[in-house]
């Protein structure tokens, strides 16, 4: 959710810089752009779509998210020349380590856990156990390996909106912002804009 908020807000800004600044708004050509949709694909299956993330068994989590993120990991790194690109490759470089070390899934603390479920609502939650239809592990912070990179951060609870995240996922949309401002730059002149 973060990176969608970091994503609309870059491109809020690189929309008004290249307004402000008289420049075309350009995005940059990016290197084999359908491997993020390779790597959306799955995941939309196994956590967003209700009626497959309710019967996408649990034992498959893992290997989703191990696979689509190494799947961006090539993507990032084909790109890693862009404006923001270096960001977005440690982001989920961190994300992918944490998940590696804790069973292949993102490590929730049950702390963190229990500020994300409705007032007044009960849940049962099991530590070793995936935390809903999402993409997190129930673990405790002692059990959990580099736990200061798992969901270790959450929403404020007067914003109405539960969500955990991490320090990756914060790198990453600092990186998405960068990438989407760099659209509004002054585009490097070429011989060709000289000749046409």
């Amino acid at each position: 959710m973060i990176l969608i908020v970091a994503v609309i807000f870059g491109l809020v800004a690189g929309l008004l810089r290249a307004w402000l600044t008289g420049h075309t708004f350009q995005p940059p050509n990016l290197k084999y752009i359908w491997l993020v949709f390779l790597a959306y694909i799955p995941q939309f299956f196994a956590f967003y779509l209700p009626v497959t993330r309710s019967v996408f068994p649990d034992s498959w989590i893992p290997v989703t998210l191990i696979v689509t993120q190494l799947i961006l990991l090539v993507f990032v790194w084909s790109n890693r020349t862009q404006p923001g690109f270096w960001l977005l490759g440690l982001g989920l470089l961190l994300n992918f380590l944490v998940m590696m070390l804790n069973g292949g899934m993102m490590p929730l603390s049950p702390e963190n856990a229990n500020k994300l479920i409705p007032a007044g609502m009960t849940v049962d939650l099991q530590i070793g156990q995936r935390v809903g239809s999402g993409k997190d592990i129930l673990l405790s912070i002692a059990q959990t390996r580099l736990w200061f990179l798992a969901d270790t951060f959450t929403l404020p609870q007067w914003l109405g909106y539960p969500l955990a995240f991490s320090t990756g996922d914060i790198v990453l949309s600092i990186g998405a912002f960068w990438l989407f401002w760099s659209f509004g730059k002054p585009r490097k002149s070429t011989l060709e804009d000289f000749i046409c």
